[in-house]
């Protein structure tokens, strides 16, 4: 498709929000994800990825997201029938109402890829990349088309886990962050709009910043690697699944709230804090997490462990969008 006329003019109208197909850029384990996702959303998809044998690995994978999505509900229309493959960017993003982009996180590659997907789109067509660190100013520089390049960084595996972080770079469009977020909200996602670029986002800064002080008292000889799992996939973690921590402070306030919370526990917090390790993945700290997890995971079925995992994750969503109040 020529958008020759099109690109002249620029993006002046707005950006598309009325999705039926999508570009998948991109399909390892979480391009995959993605395209499972819009084809069980009754979309048509579009993707390409230049790994020998990328087309074979991308219908099995497919294939065995698909019962699980059947649990959750398809749309009207759903099929993976729906897929083709295309063998460049271009040919996937030249009718494609929305392009989710997921290749390597090297710049020069995101830079290059989105050129192409730039020269290749119409010009209201949204560009996403699921990137999880790099950020949409670094990456539009390579458009003629700046102001629709976004961030729609998901989180593992995109197919089930609804959280989908919004985010515009510097000559980013409010229009286009708009057009993502009613799209990703059409996938049945639960976007948040980012407010500035940060290494790692949000979500992720979050997982690092318990990730810091799990392996430093893994490190430190507190805590075995079972053990720090069990506190939090037994403790705070059931709550963290329902509420994030600021509501969680707050209802442990009672009648007061918040501000009695950090009032009560306030200097204990402080305490804590100053006390946190500053760990580095040294080599011997590595192999003393990796031993420690052969350790718990001795004997057990991770395909298994895999297939659990994602029909609890299911049980949840669904129960977590009954309650629609629930933070």
């Amino acid at each position: 498709m020529n958008h020759a006329s099109e690109r002249a003019k620029g993006p002046d109208s707005g950006y598309r929000t009325a999705i039926k197909r999508v570009a998948v850029i991109g399909t390892g384990v979480i391009g995959a994800s993605w395209v499972s996702l819009c084809l069980a959303r009754g979309l048509d998809v579009t993707a390409t990825d230049p790994a020998p044998g990328a087309e074979n690995r991308l219908r099995e994978m497919v294939a065995r997201h698909w019962p699980v999505l059947e649990a959750i509900g398809l749309a009207p229309g759903a099929s993976p029938e729906r897929l083709t493959v295309a063998s460049e960017p271009e040919e996937a993003a030249a009718d494609a109402d929305f392009v989710q982009e997921n290749g390597p996180e090297r710049l020069e590659i995101k830079r290059e890829t989105f050129a192409r997907l730039d020269a290749a789109a119409a010009p209201d067509v949204v560009l996403a990349t699921s990137s999880s660190g790099l950020t949409p100013s670094a990456v539009q520089t390579a458009c003629r088309f700046p102001g629709r390049v976004v961030l729609g960084h998901p989180f593992n595996p995109p197919h089930l886990v609804p959280l989908v972080e919004v985010l515009g770079g510097e000559r980013t469009d409010e229009g286009a962050i708009a057009a993502a977020i009613t799209f990703y909200e059409s996938l049945g996602k639960r976007p948040i709009r980012l407010r500035r670029e940060l290494v790692g986002h949000v979500a992720n800064r979050l997982q690092a910043a318990l990730w810091r002080e799990a392996f430093h008292l893994v490190g430190s000889g507190a805590a075995t690697v079972a053990d720090i799992d069990a506190a939090i996939a037994h403790g705070p973690g059931l709550r963290w699944a329902l509420m994030g921590p600021c509501l969680l402070n707050h209802l442990s306030g009672g009648p007061q709230g918040l501000a009695h919370t950090l009032d009560h526990l306030g200097p204990l917090m402080e305490a804590m804090w100053a006390d946190l390790g500053d760990p580095r993945l040294t080599p011997e700290l590595k192999q003393s997490l990796v031993r420690g997890l052969d350790e718990a995971l001795a004997g057990r079925d991770l395909d298994a462990m895999v297939a659990e995992r994602d029909r609890l994750l299911v049980d949840l969503v669904r129960q977590k969008r009954a309650v629609p109040d629930l933070l």
